[in-house]
This record gives structure tokens, C-alpha cells and sequence, in this order.
């Protein structure tokens, strides 16, 4: 994984996190239980990150939600 990529991962569980009010790490434990990190945040860096925060917050509430991972 890049640096960019990486640095790119953290900024979105901080986001998360504020917007869901809970801490990064409970972020952190739904995107990799739910496989959100291995299966779409990472492997689609290039495209996300040219999206807005609220629109990739979002979106990753869809994926949780989906596959019933609570945070």
C-alpha cells in the first residue's frame, strides 16, 4: 500500500468516526470486519479519493450496513 493510499485510509476512519460520533478504532474494527478495507476502500484508492468526504462516508455506511456490520 502507498503512503497516499495509507494516509488516505486514516483520514476516512476519521471521518467516520466524527461523523458517526465513536472512536477510530471502533471504525477501524467494522471496515475490517465487514472486509470494507481489503475489498473496497484500498483496492479502489484511485477512484475514491477523487470523491468528496461526504459522499465516501456515506457510502461506506451503505457497505456496513449491507452486510450488516455495526459500528
Amino acid at each position: 500500500m502507498s503512503q497516499d493510499c495509507f494516509s488516505f485510509i486514516i483520514y476516512i476512519i476519521h471521518a467516520c468516526a466524527n461523523q458517526w460520533k465513536t472512536s477510530p478504532s471502533k471504525v477501524y474494527q467494522a471496515l475490517k470486519q465487514s472486509g470494507c478495507l481489503d475489498n473496497y476502500l484500498i483496492p479502489y484508492y484511485d477512484i475514491l479519493h477523487t470523491q468528496s468526504t461526504d459522499y465516501i462516508v456515506a457510502d461506506v455506511a451503505t457497505y456496513l450496513k449491507e452486510r450488516e456490520v455495526a459500528v
